[in-house]
C-alpha cells in the first residue's frame, strides 16, 4: 500500500520516513524535514452491524464491490456522534430500517486497510429500503450464513458462536471490511 501523503500538507515539502524518540521509544514516521509535520497513519475507526430482523441476518452487497460478495452493513462514525449513535445512522441509512436493540459484539483489527472495526449485533425492525450504496441483500437463518476470513467475516464469527452455531467459512474470499 502506497503512503497517503507524499508532500508536506503544511509546506509541501516532500516526506520521508524519519526517526525520532516519542514516548521512550525510537519511532520511525514519515516526516516533513522542513517543518516537523508528522503522518501519523493511525488506523480509522469502523462501524460494522450484524443486523437481526426477525431471527434472520441480513447481509448486503455494496454497490462498489465487483466480486458478488455481501457483507454486513458497516460505515463510518461522524465528527460529534458515540459508536452507537453511528450505527444506529448507517442501519437506518442503508437499510431503512429501525434499531430496537443494540450490543457490542466485539472490536477486531484490520490492517489490510489501516481501521479498527468496531461491531454491534443489531434487532431491527421494519421494510428493507437499499440506499444506492447498496444493490442487494439476502435475509438469512443465523445456522446459514458464512463467514470470511478477514475483518468483519471475523466479528461475524464470534457472533455466530456467542449463539450456539459453529461458523463455516467461505472457501474463496475476494474482498470487503
Amino acid at each position: 500500500m502506497s503512503p497517503p501523503y507524499r508532500y508536506c500538507p503544511d509546506c509541501a515539502a516532500p516526506l520521508a520516513l524519519l526517526g525520532r524518540e516519542e514516548d521512550g521509544g525510537f519511532k520511525q514516521r514519515l516526516r516533513c524535514g522542513a517543518c516537523g509535520f508528522t503522518h501519523w497513519n493511525n488506523p480509522t475507526p469502523v462501524l460494522a452491524a450484524i443486523v437481526e430482523r426477525d431471527g434472520h441476518v441480513l447481509l448486503a452487497r455494496n454497490a462498489a464491490w465487483t466480486a458478488r460478495m455481501y457483507g454486513l452493513i458497516t460505515g463510518f462514525m461522524e465528527a460529534g456522534e458515540t459508536p452507537e449513535e453511528g450505527i444506529r445512522r448507517e442501519i437506518a441509512e442503508e437499510t431503512s430500517l429501525e434499531v430496537s436493540a443494540l450490543s457490542l459484539v466485539g472490536v477486531h483489527d484490520f490492517q489490510r486497510m489501516n481501521q479498527v472495526i468496531i461491531t454491534y449485533h443489531a434487532v431491527a425492525h421494519g421494510e428493507v429500503r437499499l440506499s444506492p450504496e447498496l444493490v442487494d441483500y439476502k435475509l438469512l437463518p443465523p445456522g446459514q450464513v458464512r463467514c470470511w476470513p478477514a475483518g468483519t467475516g471475523l466479528a461475524l464469527a464470534d457472533w455466530l458462536r456467542s449463539r450456539g452455531h459453529v461458523p463455516v467459512f467461505m472457501e474463496s474470499f475476494a474482498s470487503g471490511a
